[in-house]
């Protein structure tokens, strides 16, 4: 495979990421009178200063059929930006995606932006939208 098409798999990965649990969940979320994990993240950060991290991480999990259901990014945004100028670490659970519930992939995003922020000295922000954990894994 060349880099041309190494970079498209990636664009269209990363396109499919951002939609989180697909277009019918964020209507169901816009609809209850809720925004998005991503929206939420948007609106809380400066402008253009969002950078996440771990944007292709899926789960583990091959119980209960989830190994036909993994989503790009697996229900949390996690990344730094900047609040009022100020260096911000922060992750949103993602309800689209499997009710926003924990998995192990994406507690150990949360873990490492905790970490990033305890080495940098830099507050964290986490925005909570979730139905609880995956008790499969």
């Amino acid at each position: 495979m060349g880099n041309e098409a190494r970079t498209r798999e990636l664009r269209s990965r990363k396109k499919k990421a951002m939609l989180g649990g697909g277009a019918e969940r964020i209507q169901k979320i816009h609809e209850s009178g809720r925004l998005t994990a991503r929206e939420s993240v948007g609106l809380l950060l400066d402008r253009g200063t969002f950078q996440e991290l771990g944007v292709f991480v899926t789960h583990r999990c091959h119980d209960f059929g989830m190994y036909q259901k993994r989503i790009t990014g697996d229900g949390v945004v996690a990344g730094y930006g900047r609040i009022s100028g100020r260096l911000t670490y922060v992750f949103a659970q993602d309800f689209t995606v499997f009710g926003g519930t924990l998995s192990e992939a994406n507690a150990k995003k949360i873990c490492n932006i905790m970490d990033l922020a305890l080495m940098n000295g830099a507050p964290i922000v986490g925005l909570n939208d979730s139905g609880g954990a995956r008790i499969q894994e």
